[in-house]
């Protein structure tokens, strides 16, 4: 009976458990389809959600264990110097799971990123690593859809350097390389127009926080320079914004006839 009991309660905890994420994703869902970006509180939620079903099925699987001990008539006390050496040998063997485990506790505790965030996975002192939106996090693993399409599973305590393009605010940097010859000028007076076009389309206005602006020549190179255009933008909408400036940016130098031997662009994301 206790088996049979442990056994349904699992099973109903899985069931609330799958019911509120399935919530949290409509939620979420609707809000993105709305052009709103989904709120830090469902998000956390979500990650929640999956720790407490967790932690609440290892508690039952716990508890009736000992209670089954109990009606099987085996004292606990005989099982301590057994329990103890399997303890130290698994305390050895699975020091990679309680460091998962651990990392996983501190990334919900200190809030560092939860479900829907896009993120970058790199080494310590790198800018260059894996970025995806984090579709699943639990205190052992996090799981990362790319752009690619790509599901990576990381350990957590295999996370070193975590980089969040989606936490409070996110800020599009586009470099645009102009050819010396041209009439500096005119081209920064050309990229203004462009950015308060774009600041004043109702499409585009509710996805930036502020006015885009040029911050001018970022850079000198052999035969053009670097005109730099920043955007503060909602978490998470950098990327979509800064192509949108690199097109407006692109069609309205060619039409122009402004010689530009590319565009480039960085998108990166801030926490004030």
């Amino acid at each position: 009976m206790l088996v049979l009991g442990a056994g349904l309660l699992v099973r109903f905890a899985h069931w609330v458990g799958a019911r509120r994420r399935r919530w949290i994703d409509t939620q979420i869902r609707h809000q993105i389809e709305s052009g709103i970006v989904a709120s830090e509180a469902l998000k956390r939620s979500r990650a929640i959600s999956e720790a407490v079903e967790w932690s609440a099925v290892a508690l039952t699987y716990f508890i009736v264990g000992i209670l089954a001990f109990d009606q099987l008539g085996i004292p606990l006390t005989t099982l301590v110097a057994p329990a103890t050496v399997i303890g130290i040998g698994l305390g050895f063997g699975a020091q990679q799971m309680v460091g998962d485990l651990l990392a996983g506790f501190f990334l919900f505790a200190e809030h560092q990123f939860a479900f829907g965030d896009v993120i970058r996975l790199s080494t310590p002192g790198q800018t260059t690593g894996i970025t995806g939106t984090v579709e699943e996090l639990t205190l052992r693993v996090t799981k990362l859809r790319t752009q690619q399409g790509e599901l990576v599973v990381v350990p957590n305590s295999a996370l070193r350097q975590v980089t969040n393009l989606s936490k409070d605010w996110s800020r599009a940097v586009i470099d645009i390389p102009v050819s010396v010859t041209e009439d500096l000028l005119e081209v920064t007076r050309l990229l203004k127009e462009v950015v308060a076009d774009m600041a004043d389309d109702p499409g585009w206005c509710d996805l930036l926080l502020g006015d885009p602006v040029v911050a001018g020549v970022e850079t000198i190179d052999v035969g053009y320079v670097q005109l730099r255009l920043i955007a503060r933008t909602l978490p998470g909408r950098q990327f979509e914004v800064a192509r949108e400036i690199r097109l407006r940016a692109s069609t309205a130098l060619r039409s122009f006839g402004i010689a530009s031997p590319g565009v480039g662009d960085t998108a990166t994301g801030h926490t004030p």
